[in-house]
């Protein structure tokens, strides 16, 4: 039952008896009772949605497996702890804790069910996590959690495990480490990268890689109580405590469309030129191909034309713009061809529709560049040496060009777009300013940049990270910049 009465404090157990309360490692299978302020779900939802941010930041921009722990441990310490505590009324705090976490997740399961691109993400992001919580987490409960989610994996001690496999296969795993036998079948990808022994079809996991097979069985539990909930969703309609939270839960995601600051000023048909030097790759090579061939086909022209809207360019503009691109083209020709798209676009036609500009996850996994297409993500679709080429032409330092090849190459594509937003934004702090626009230099070092999830985000974060005022989106494009 929901009230709207003050939430109640954390550590007085919440309304459940001291040893009360689900299991610190937990699949959500089944959802708390008992009662809940409207301001209380909120915030346990709000610290949630804390970690699975911190879980994804950690995951773009880790250093490491060590990094990556690092970072999430110290968010579920701070919004999320699920670890108790000693001395009077530690089992009483264990119990509100893990009360907060069961509540947390089944508010942000009915927030995140409203869209496909808000279930990818919250299904990525939990997945993650419980992948965490379980390797941290000792034998006892890892057995419950494997118990739980049906995985058909045998835990062996290291004394059974050396009896079964031999000293020589033993060396293969930590000493003193317990493995998992398992089915090879249910673990291809182990057995593909050697990362398992196999002795008649049985594979003997490690019991940090068993998580897999626990992940899998979460993500597609969750994936199944998201459409439930998607389904179930309109019966909220009338409800005017709940419905508003859910919403805004909803837009504070990572993966919720990002909403352009209007860094590069009131764009005309003239300025998106000496501006596309602060484009993102993907942009920049759109607008680079279209100067060359005076045209594009349908897919770049979307995505660029949608970016250049959000970037500031009105409708008029947007027309004059796309006329002179087409310069080979008669004025008849233009009306009749490519006119009406792009007032389409700005919402002039057809449906009416607001279209909005592409975020990174929509280019990355949508249909991939064919023969004479321009669109997609550079970082995705270029090959290895064509990226270097284009990397090097940025006149970024090899050591730069090597990380972000690399990144691209392992998939990740965002976060190798980061660093070249990095990378852009050191140069663009060591080149030299106008006397009137110098400024003391700062005396902390620069806020990190956040991981990029639009190409307008990336343009508006390289425009306002300068130095010095700009008048003008021609002033925003840094001399010499590439």
């Amino acid at each position: 039952m929901f009230t709207q009465h003050a939430p109640r404090p954390l550590a007085a157990g919440a309304g459940l008896a001291p040893a009360a309360g689900p299991p610190r490692l937990s699949l959500y299978t089944q959802p708390p009772d008992g009662e809940a302020s409207v301001d209380e779900l909120e915030a346990f939802a709000l610290d949630r949605l804390q970690v699975l941010r911190a879980v994804e930041d950690a995951h773009l921009r880790g250093r490491g497996d060590d990094d990556v722990r690092r970072r999430i441990d110290a968010a579920l310490a701070r919004h999320l702890p699920t670890q108790g505590a000693r001395g009077s009324g530690a089992a009483r705090l264990a119990a509100a804790e893990r009360r907060k976490d069961a509540v947390s997740h089944f508010v942000l399961r009915l927030a995140f069910s409203r869209s496909d691109d808000l279930r990818t993400w919250f299904v990525r992001q939990e997945a993650a996590l419980l992948r965490h919580r379980f390797r941290a987490a000792d034998s006892a409960e890892r057995a419950a959690l494997l118990a739980a989610a049906a995985v058909p994996a045998t835990p062996l001690p290291p004394a059974e495990r050396d009896a079964r496999l031999g000293p020589a296969a033993a060396a293969f795993y930590g000493a003193g480490e317990a493995v998992y036998a398992v089915a090879f079948e249910r673990v291809p990808a182990l057995v593909a990268r050697a990362q398992a022994v196999v002795r008649a079809g049985v594979a003997y996991v490690a019991a940090g890689d068993v998580a897999a097979l626990v992940e899998a069985a979460f993500r597609d539990a969750l994936t199944a109580a998201l459409a439930l909930c998607a389904r179930a969703l309109p019966q909220l309609g009338e409800d005017e405590r709940l419905l508003p939270v859910l919403q805004s839960l909803g837009r504070q995601s990572a993966r919720a469309e990002y909403q352009p600051t209007g860094a590069a000023g009131a764009l005309t048909a003239e300025a998106v030129a000496p501006l596309a030097a602060a484009f993102p790759p993907c942009m920049r090579h759109l607008h680079a191909q279209l100067e060359r061939d005076r045209h594009l086909r349908h897919a770049g022209r979307l995505q660029l034309g949608l970016f250049l809207k959000a970037a500031g360019l009105p409708l008029a503009d947007a027309l004059v713009f796309w006329r002179r691109a087409f310069a080979g083209l008669t004025d008849d020709q233009f009306q009749k061809g490519y006119a009406y798209n792009v007032r389409h676009s700005y919402g002039q036609e057809g449906r009416r529709a607001n279209y909005t500009a592409y975020s990174c996850h929509r280019i990355i996994t949508a249909a991939p560049p064919g023969p004479g297409d321009h669109h997609g993500c550079p970082f995705r679709h270029h090959a290895p040496d064509r990226l270097r080429a284009a990397l090097h032409a940025d006149r970024l330092p090899e050591s730069d060009v090597r990380e972000i090849a690399d990144l691209a190459r392992a998939g990740h594509c965002q976060v190798a777009c980061t660093r070249h937003l990095e990378a852009r934004l050191a140069q663009r702090r060591q080149q030299p300013q106008p006397q009137q626009q110098q400024k003391p230099p700062p005396a902390v070092d620069p806020a990190p940049v956040p991981p990029v999830t639009s190409p307008n985000q990336y343009l508006d974060l390289l425009l306002t990270d300068g130095r010095g005022p700009r008048a003008s989106p021609a002033d925003a494009v840094l001399a010499g910049a590439p």
